[in-house]
């Protein structure tokens, strides 16, 4: 059985998705990151990059959401995760989460996950930085209604977990990013991630004015 280390509400939520929307057999370890837990030789054991997501398979351990999502959808194609008969189109589908992985994590994770945390001008110009990335997407990136478009893919997954990061921090502005708050609403209606956020003892990242609805 597949077995996967997270934190909760960190990056790794986007392999969960994955692996819950693949309807895949898995267990979950958790690694509470503010505790230190992925320091441990135990886990860099199986991470020596300290970090999480890593997922353990048969063949060995694989690590970063971009390959762990890529390799779940390649190997439940039922579940129809991505676009497996154009190479062209699996690799655009690459190219976004990629984008994701090494310019919008990085930024946005500067802007409110730095320790200590950031202040005055530094605060101002991390937000700016990242909300610029935000723009990148909103504006360029997101087809829509899915971020590729007709078809929803394990890149919805993932950039719900940034959108859903900014919303938490008042950084998501409705007017200014109108398809990414519609984009992370309706990622966070699918029974996959409903069951995602209850498993890691998470609710729904919501806007100010919408109420909360049980499930």
């Amino acid at each position: 059985m597949l077995k996967l280390y997270y934190s909760p509400g960190a990056c790794a939520m986007a392999s969960h998705i994955a692996l819950e929307e693949a309807h895949a057999e898995y267990e979950l370890v958790k690694i509470d990151l503010r505790k230190g837990e992925q320091k441990t030789p135990d886990y860099l054991a199986i991470n020596p990059a300290g970090v999480t997501p890593a997922l353990v398979t048969e063949l060995g351990v694989l690590t970063e959401n971009a390959a762990i999502m890529a390799w779940l959808a390649r190997t439940h194609p039922e579940a129809n995760l991505a676009d497996l008969d154009s190479p062209f189109q699996f690799a655009r589908m690459q190219a976004f989460n990629g984008f994701l992985a090494a310019s919008l994590h990085p930024a946005i994770g500067k802007a409110i996950f730095s320790h200590p945390a950031l202040e005055g001008a530094a605060k101002v110009q991390a937000e700016t930085a990242a909300l610029a990335k935000y723009d990148l997407v909103e504006h360029h990136l997101l087809k829509g209604p899915w971020a590729m478009g007709e078809q929803y893919t394990v890149a919805d997954g993932y950039l719900s977990v940034f959108t859903r990061w900014a919303r938490l921090n008042d950084l998501l502005d409705r007017e200014r990013f109108p398809k990414l708050n519609a984009h992370l609403n309706l990622v966070q209606s699918r029974p996959a991630v409903i069951k995602v956020l209850h498993l890691e003892g998470l609710q729904p990242a919501l806007a100010s004015h919408e109420p909360l609805v049980a499930h």
